[in-house]
């Protein structure tokens, strides 16, 4: 449900979404304070609630990005069904979808239908790769796209490339996705018209991963030659890595100029003879010499537990941090300082969630419940002024999902 005072109660989404990019657009305007009514297909709903079944019966994909909406379990595909879409989106804002290329259209809530039937509706499609190119009628998931885009290329090691562990791809286009959202709000505010029809946007995860990949990309165009990863380090700077310690941790040291590298190497390292090295004065040097200057840092770390190591960085003014395994994030003493935590309910039970990142002054996000599937169905239709009779027809003929049963998440014909 929406937050109280939120910058942006009142407003009303419907999403078609599936996966991440969309869902993470969505939840992202639900925790800013609007409502999110998400869409799905009454035949399993959106496939990632059950990629696994660690949290208490949902999977941690579909937990994470789908807190705080409400479920209707509409088949949009039927006559009926589209109906009853269009319906929703006659009272709704704004638009999001994630589909299949060319689904929006087959469904008639393209650009070309949503002009004539809600002109004034924000509609934000997601793809896989933008129209008008030899991609374009590709489907796309993360992977893939972080192949095609290069970023798997810079990941990892010499010969032995990897996927960024996060899904970068689906996570960074949703936030392009609803930063759009939020300016077409805006212009809509002001009444500023671009173009005829309703506001629409379309953002690609290609688009959005080569924006991503701008240093790379910038670098391979200016010199012709395509940079070797460096596994946990950077191949445009140096010193700038992981190093074990004697108590057989991971610290991570990282210099990002040359006059951090003379404080790492003269008050961290106490090697004046390195700090005053022609051949690592500068970065290109630094990193020419990568080699030699990580087998020195490394031998230092080894003689030294992870505590030492931090304090005598930060004492120097060295950004440095741990290695962490996300279990040990989990109970991250700097988020329970801060208190970034909260509980959210899901279908099988209670767990908790972080909060989003913004912190807006006196605004605390919702953070509502993970709903199950078509858990809305008649509340939300009602609210769009369906009567208990056609609602209940719709349900006879297989249009929308069966009542829910709160206590399980099980559905019925009761």
């Amino acid at each position: 449900m929406p937050g109280t005072g939120g910058p942006l109660t009142g407003i009303t989404v419907v999403t078609l979404e599936q996966a991440v990019s969309a869902p993470l657009c969505t939840r992202t305007l639900g925790d800013l304070g609007a409502r999110v009514i998400k869409v799905e297909n009454p035949d399993g709903g959106d496939f990632t609630r059950y990629f696994d079944d660690v949290v208490h019966g949902l999977s941690a994909h579909f937990v994470w990005v789908n807190r705080g909406k409400e479920s209707v379990a509409l088949d949009v595909k039927s006559a009926a069904g589209s109906a009853v879409l269009h319906r929703l989106l006659d009272h709704a804002d704004v638009l999001v979808s994630n589909l299949s290329p060319g689904a929006t259209t087959r469904l008639g809530i393209g650009r070309a239908d949503l002009a004539r039937r809600h002109p004034r509706l924000i509609a934000v499609e997601i793809d896989g790769y933008g129209a008008g190119g030899p991609l374009s009628h590709k489907r796309a998931y993360d992977l893939l796209v972080q192949a095609e885009s290069g970023a798997c290329a810079i990941t990892g090691h010499r010969g032995r490339p990897a996927k960024p562990g996060p899904p970068m791809a689906d996570v960074c286009t949703g936030l392009y996705a609803a930063l759009s959202i939020m300016a077409m709000l805006r212009d809509r505010d002001r009444d500023v018209r671009r173009g005829d029809g309703p506001a629409t946007a379309t953002v690609s995860l290609f688009d959005t991963m080569t924006e991503l990949m701008g240093y790379a990309l910038t670098h391979a165009q200016h010199t012709g030659t395509d940079q070797e990863p460096v596994g946990m380090g950077s191949p445009a700077v140096a010193p700038y890595g992981a190093y074990r310690t004697a108590d057989d941790r991971t610290v991570v040291l990282g210099t990002t100029n040359d006059q951090e590298w003379q404080r790492l190497a003269r008050d961290v390292l106490q090697r004046p003879d390195l700090a005053g090295d022609e051949r690592f004065r500068t970065n290109p040097g630094r990193v020419a010499a990568r080699v030699e200057l990580d087998a020195e840092i490394a031998a230092w770390c080894l003689r030294h537990d992870i505590e030492h190591v931090q304090r005598a960085a930060d004492a120097a003014g060295i950004g440095n941090s741990r290695y962490n395994l996300p279990t040990e994030v989990v109970a991250h003493h700097h988020l329970t300082a801060r208190d970034r935590r909260r509980p959210v309910d899901t279908p099988g039970g209670p767990t908790t969630a972080l909060l989003p990142p913004p912190v807006l002054s006196g605004y605390e996000p919702p953070m509502g419940a993970v709903p199950s599937l078509g858990e809305h169905t008649d509340s939300v239709l009602a609210g769009v002024g369906l009567s208990s009779a056609e609602i209940a027809e719709l349900r006879a003929q297989g249009v929308i999902g069966p009542i829910r049963n709160e206590s399980n998440g099980d559905g019925s014909n009761a």
